[in-house]
């Protein structure tokens, strides 16, 4: 059974950086495109930065466009979000997901497995 395992998320200042990790594990697909989403209390979770299986296709919601930078491993287990820059409305659960396919997209419903989530808080 396919597991999104996360980790690295925690409180910090305003300002200050996190990494967040999440790896992939007994995974059945040859490739895949992951994403990391998010959701705050009373929100929807929304798309945040997503890689696709060669790499060479990211992309960025604008909140996290010159902020965070999403990478991988060389081999394509783990997927990386380094958050900079944090400012109070980036606190939120992080969710990793992963996509059937080579492909990324920005749409919830494309994903078709999801990490159990990880708390980020940012303290003004």
């Amino acid at each position: 059974q396919l597991e999104l395992v996360e980790s690295g998320g925690g409180l910090v200042q305003t300002g200050g950086s996190l990494s967040l990790s999440c790896e992939v594990t007994r995974t059945p697909f040859l490739d895949y495109g992951m994403a990391w989403f998010r959701q705050a209390p009373g929100k929807e979770r929304e798309f945040v930065s997503g890689i696709d299986w060669s790499g060479d296709f990211i992309t960025y919601s604008i909140a996290a466009q010159g902020r965070f930078t999403i990478s991988r491993n060389d081999m394509r287990t783990t997927v990386y979000l380094q958050m900079n820059k944090l400012v109070p409305e980036d606190t939120a659960v992080y969710y990793c997901a992963l996509k059937r396919d080579p492909t990324v997209s920005q749409i919830r419903g494309e994903y078709d497995y999801w990490g159990q989530g990880i708390q980020v808080t940012v303290s003004s």
